[in-house]
C-alpha cells in the first residue's frame, strides 16, 4: 500500500468524490458505499450497494446472520458497490477493465465522506483480481491510498477485526 501525494492524490481525489456521489445513491441500511472504475482515463464502471437488482424483496439487512448455515459465506444482503461497478464495466467496457483502477468511497447517513477502513471483503477482492483490475484506491484516516489488487486480496483474507 502506498499513500498518494501531489498530482496523483489530486487525480485520485476527483474519482473518490465521484465514488462518494455513487455512495449517496446506496439503499443499504448498514453502509453507504460507492465505486468508480477508471480505465484508460475514462470512467468505465459505477456502483453503489443495495439489494440485488434493487429488489426490496431481496433485502436481508435485518436478518440475524447467525441464522444462516455456515456454508452461506456472504452474509450481507446487498450487492457491494465494487461488484456492481465491475459488472457495469464488464457489460459496457469489457475491453478496458484489465489494468483499470477501482476507486472506493464510503459516506455517512448525511452523505459526508467517511474513512473507508481496512480491506476485508474477499468477495470483492477476488472478483477484482480475477477480472484484471490493477489497483484499489480508497481514503482512510491518513489520506488516499492505493493497493495493488493482489496485495488487497491478501490483506482481505488476513483481516482480523480490532477488538
Amino acid at each position: 500500500m502506498r499513500y498518494l501525494h501531489g498530482v496523483d492524490e489530486e487525480n485520485a481525489s476527483v474519482h473518490i468524490r465521484e465514488a462518494e456521489k455513487q455512495a449517496v445513491l446506496a439503499t443499504c441500511t448498514r453502509a453507504k458505499c460507492g465505486t468508480v472504475i477508471v480505465g484508460n482515463n475514462h470512467v468505465i464502471g459505477l456502483g453503489f450497494n443495495s439489494p440485488p437488482a434493487s429488489m426490496e424483496s431481496q433485502r436481508r439487512c435485518t436478518v440475524d446472520k447467525s441464522s444462516y448455515d455456515k456454508k452461506v459465506t456472504d452474509k450481507t444482503c446487498c450487492m457491494h458497490a465494487e461488484q456492481r461497478a465491475i459488472l457495469d464495466a464488464l457489460t459496457s467496457n469489457s475491453n478496458r477493465v484489465k489494468g483499470a483502477t477501482l476507486y472506493f468511497a464510503r459516506v455517512d447517513e448525511n452523505g459526508k465522506s467517511k474513512a473507508a477502513g481496512k480491506p476485508y471483503c474477499t468477495l470483492c477482492s477476488k472478483l477484482a483480481l480475477d477480472v484484471g483490475i490493477s489497483e484499489f484506491v480508497l481514503q482512510d484516516e491518513n489520506g488516499i491510498c492505493a493497493y495493488g489488487t493482489e496485495e488487497y486480496n491478501d490483506i482481505s483474507f488476513n483481516y482480523k477485526p480490532e477488538i
